[in-house]
């Protein structure tokens, strides 16, 4: 059994879904909170229903049910929302399902706040180690490829068209002949 917030028009302002109501009827019914079916709500942030399922797994979401149909809300669309973009910026699912508990613990968010700094000034730590890293061998990288091109230069100067011997080609003789080739290379 769910509530959802006032529906349009002469409708009644609390909806409860039990087994008298179809997940067709469910989905049909039009309100300002509007529920997704996981394809839905798939289509519209990009994601597959395998992931979807995923996070739910993961224990991030908990979508409710209207017969054996997965129903999302508003809030598990926000929810989503976080998820996907906490994973975006790099945190752990420990550290996102950390952040989304905190919302339903600490009413003023102030938990929250300190713990997402936190999370935040560390990933930008790691972040910027991960990027003296990368300078670091991007430069050696860089001095590898300067010695390649160099090496190559002097090896391709020494190899002049010129200096270089043109092949001589001369009839085979008689007892290669059967074989098919007409000249034999000679250098």
């Amino acid at each position: 059994m769910f509530e959802t917030g006032p529906f349009h028009g002469d409708q009644r302002n609390v909806f409860v879904a039990n087994s008298a109501w179809s997940p067709k009827e469910v989905m049909a019914l039009p309100h300002r909170d509007p529920f997704y079916t996981v394809t839905q709500l798939g289509a519209e942030l990009g994601i597959t229903v395998r992931t979807l399922h995923f996070y739910e797994a993961q224990g991030l979401i908990a979508p409710r049910r209207a017969g054996t149909r997965r129903v999302y809300t508003q809030r598990d669309r926000a929810r989503m929302i976080l998820i996907l973009r906490g994973k975006r910026l790099g945190f752990s699912i420990r550290e996102i399902k950390e952040y989304l508990a905190l919302y339903d613990v600490d009413p003023t968010q102030s938990e929250q706040l300190e713990a997402l700094l936190k999370s935040v000034h560390s990933r930008m730590h790691r972040l910027e180690e991960q990027r003296i890293a990368l300078d670091e061998t991007l430069a050696e990288l860089r001095n590898i490829e300067l010695q390649a091109e160099t090496a190559l230069e002097v090896l391709q100067a020494c190899q002049k068209p010129s200096a270089v011997a043109k092949p001589n080609l001369k009839p085979r003789p008689a007892a290669n002949a059967a074989s098919g080739a007409k000249y034999r290379r000679s250098i």
